[in-house]
């Protein structure tokens, strides 16, 4: 489900926030379908509960996942509207892209990349 890479600069609790959006994104996660707890992920990652606990807090701040008191997180779907979110990514796409341009890599190898993305699954 999802994986920590020790060795990234990210903190845990990004990595696992990034790898719930991913898998709901996907749609390999359901609306309405219960998240882990947070102890269960926790032993099964084998890291703090807080951690988890940060992650679910901020997916739910995003809007792709709810709480009910007493039952758990589950999965809200994609955010309708979620500019932030979208003007985040596309300002990291910019800042790739930009280190690209100077490396000296060709527009059209970036488009290919953009076109594999967009016309897979």
């Amino acid at each position: 489900m999802i994986q920590i890479n020790y060795r990234d600069s990210r903190p845990i609790y990004e990595q696992i926030k990034d790898g719930i959006r991913k898998l709901i994104v996907q749609g390999i996660m359901q609306n309405n379908e219960k998240l882990p707890s947070v102890r269960e992920l926790a032993t099964s990652l084998t890291i703090n509960p807080n951690t988890i606990q940060r992650a679910y807090r901020e997916l739910e701040a995003e809007g792709y996942v709810y709480t009910v008191k007493g039952k758990g997180c589950f999965v809200a779907g994609i955010p309708e509207e979620n500019s932030a979110r979208k003007s985040e990514l596309l300002k990291q796409v910019a800042d790739i892209s930009e280190e690209l341009k100077f490396m000296g890599t060709k527009k059209e190898d970036i488009f290919a990349v953009i076109d594999k993305v967009w016309n897979s699954k």
